[in-house]
């Protein structure tokens, strides 16, 4: 499906429906009424349509569902859920933590687990011990609450294959998550569940990123406000921006006449494999109003960096440090640490020395050189055998050896049927 990201994937795996009809036209987008730029929201009631849990409650009125780390986790009608959520403080601390509902479940988990370790869920020091608290949560919710359905996010793959590639050393880091699903898979054995593994997306190599924002600022198209001497994107003054999210683009155009040149500036450029307007966006269910004038597809060994900046010198503050929140585009150089660096231990040893003493600083840490990454996903894979999967033990629920991405929700309710 397109794009093949975690919010939109999963809006459809749950819904049985395009973004044209959820909503969820990427992981983030530009919300025109706000004049802002919002990747990674939580609040469930951005997807629009009844979901499946809706569905199965339908069939059976004593169904109960749990959403262990999938996204849109929050404001959810689901009856037990557990999401990431840091605790940002007035100091301008951010600290670790997560939020679940019933309330209680987090006090519980705390208490067994300790707090979630966010900084080893998202960042350069991603590492396989979010997904093993994930996974051991995910335990606790099925010992305690009994769900019908668990939901159970594990992500730790998504981080090392974006850094190294799938040709990269990634052996040891897909054997060690394949334990952790196995132990999981045990749980299910002794309990007599049902387990489905499905994955949102395939990632690819890819050797370096296209920046369309660089180009709409040269032609004259993106304005940017200084500060500091600082220079951060102007959206109200901009005639055309993009929201760059791993593969794809939504480029938005204020002024209908100048959709035309936009698209034609843009489908020149290398890298750059597709330009939709509204007809090519409505061929591959994206034509929502959320999305751009215009959306971008990038060859399949590129990715789109969010980068409007011509001068490193003149980079926001916070293109160097882990902040998804601040960056309107997506940003896997978090996920690094910059080579050109040195001693970046002491850096963090500095700056959480700082932050104990109650002084704000930033950890700067983020490398600006794109073409460090070595994985991406957000179009359809060129060979369908580096795409997502689902793997199931009850083989004659699905509906053939290929699956569209809206049929996993009728696939996922044949299984509740079952029995």
């Amino acid at each position: 499906m397109t794009p093949a990201v975690t919010c939109t994937a999963q809006s459809t795996y749950l819904t049985g429906r395009l973004p044209r009809e959820h909503g969820i036209v990427a992981n983030g987008w530009y919300f025109r009424d706000l004049n802002e730029v919002w990747l990674w929201r939580q609040s469930n009631r951005l997807v629009e349509g009844p979901k499946l849990w809706h569905a199965a409650r339908a069939l059976d009125p004593d169904f109960r569902c749990a959403s262990t780390f999938w996204w849109y986790n929050m404001a959810s009608d689901v009856d037990v859920a557990v999401t990431p959520r840091p605790l940002y403080l007035a100091d301008g601390r951010k600290l670790p933590d997560c939020a679940s509902d019933p309330p209680e479940l987090r006090e519980e988990l705390t208490a067994a687990l300790g707090t979630f370790p966010l900084f080893r869920f998202w960042g350069p020091a991603a590492d396989l011990s979010s997904t093993r608290w994930i996974a051991a949560a995910a335990r606790h919710v099925e010992l305690t609450r009994r769900p019908t359905l668990q939901l159970v996010y594990l992500p730790h793959l998504d981080y090392c294959l974006q850094q190294r590639g799938p040709s990269g050393e990634v052996a040891a880091e897909v054997a060690a998550v394949d334990r952790v699903v196995g132990e999981l898979l045990a749980l299910c054995d002794a309990r007599k569940l049902r387990p489905v593994v499905l994955s949102e997306y395939g990632l690819t190599d890819v050797v370096g990123a296209v920046h369309p924002n660089r180009l709409l600022r040269e032609a004259g198209l993106l304005a940017v406000k200084v500060d500091l001497g600082r220079e951060t994107l102007d959206t109200a003054r901009s005639r055309a921006f993009a929201v760059c999210d791993h593969q794809l683009a939504h480029v938005y155009v204020r002024r209908p006449e100048d959709v035309p040149a936009v698209a034609a500036l843009l489908c020149g450029v290398a890298g750059v494999e597709q330009v939709w307007g509204r007809d090519g966006q409505a061929a591959v269910g994206l034509d929502h109003p959320r999305s751009g004038e215009l959306v971008l597809l990038s060859a399949a060994d590129r990715w789109f960096s969010y980068g409007w900046w011509l001068d490193d010198a003149r980079a926001p503050d916070y293109a160097r440090t882990v902040n998804i929140h601040a960056k309107p585009g997506y940003d896997p150089c978090e996920l690094l640490i910059d080579p050109a660096l040195r001693l970046p231990t002491l850096r963090i040893a500095a700056h959480l020395l700082k932050s104990r003493l109650g002084l704000r600083s930033l950890l700067e840490l983020t490398p600006l050189d794109a073409g460090l990454v070595r994985g991406s996903h957000g179009r359809p894979t060129d060979d369908p055998e580096d795409g997502p999967l689902l793997l199931t033990g009850r083989p004659e629920l699905l509906p053939g050896p290929r699956l569209a991405a809206t049929a996993v929700h009728d696939v996922l309710l044949a299984h509740l049927r079952a029995g």
